[in-house]
């Protein structure tokens, strides 16, 4: 566990009502932060919070303006924003080929993409001038193929994605955005269908625990735009990206030795 605290700290929770929200809410109470669960499932939101000694504040993260509205009222009521957790996640159940659902795309995608860039948007604006840590939910679906679900791997993948570029155009103000990966895990998202399939081919679920200090080693390594996988029996860490391949000459000769400087200067220049 943390032995860093956290007292005076103010930190937002999406999909707090259950699983791994719940359980940073807890981790992050614990060690004296001051919490604000947002769900759509009220009741049990509710009873985190009250657990944790918090507030809840209902929000569909699907809607921008229920974010804002959200993280507004956190601002209202503390007048800072130091953590955001932006976690609130749904399985799919669509495919791609004759089994497409509109709908079911459509949410989906809301909830697992849109809830994350919207959530991002209005906790940068208030961390603007401050500093502070979000981290997002992703999976292990966002760093390698799904066949099985691939609606679920594009939302994913997407996530990792703007993770990984707002880590980097974030860093300099004092914003660390990152994202934990976990494999599957012991909560409402996996199916008893597939908590038999895996159970029979060996795999074993993460427990709750297990990603709640992924989370807090996210928010305390200082850096930004890192995705912290999580397996069990692996150490927790974040995945190596293999760098894309730079541009050659005609002669096959590298471009240039300093991609990485000149990736930097659009950033501090702030064309992201």
């Amino acid at each position: 566990m943390s032995e860093r605290r956290y007292d005076g700290k103010v930190a937002w929770i999406t999909g707090g009502a259950n699983g791994f929200g719940a359980g940073v809410a807890r981790r992050l109470a614990g060690l004296g932060a001051t919490v604000v669960v947002s769900d759509i499932d009220s009741d049990n939101g509710a009873k985190v919070a009250a657990e944790v000694g918090g507030t809840f504040v209902r929000c569909d993260v699907t809607s921008y303006d229920e974010n804002a509205a959200a993280v507004r009222s956190v601002i209202d009521a503390h007048s800072r924003l130091d953590i955001a957790f932006l976690n609130a996640g749904i399985a799919t159940g669509v495919g791609i080929g004759d089994d497409f659902d509109l709908a079911g795309y459509r949410l989906a995608m809301g909830v697992n993409l849109d809830g994350v860039a919207f959530g991002m948007q209005v906790a940068l604006s208030a961390m603007k001038d401050r500093g502070g840590e979000i981290v997002a939910t992703a999976s292990l679906a966002g760093l390698t193929s799904v066949p099985f679900d691939p609606i679920y791997g594009a939302n994913k993948h997407a996530v990792v994605g703007l993770v990984r570029a707002a880590g980097s155009a974030y860093a300099a103000q004092g914003i660390h955005v990152n994202a934990i990966c976990p494999g599957f895990a012991d909560t409402n998202i996996v199916s008893s269908e597939a908590r038999e399939a895996l159970a029979s081919i060996g795999i074993p679920l993460l427990q709750v625990d297990r990603v709640v200090d992924a989370f807090m080693a996210a928010i305390e390594s200082g850096e930004g735009g890192q995705c912290w996988y999580i397996q069990p029996g692996r150490d927790i860490e974040p995945f190596r990206f293999r760098n894309v391949p730079g541009p050659r000459d005609d002669s096959g000769a590298p471009t240039s030795d300093h991609a990485g400087d000149v990736q930097q200067t659009l950033v501090d220049r702030g064309a992201h």
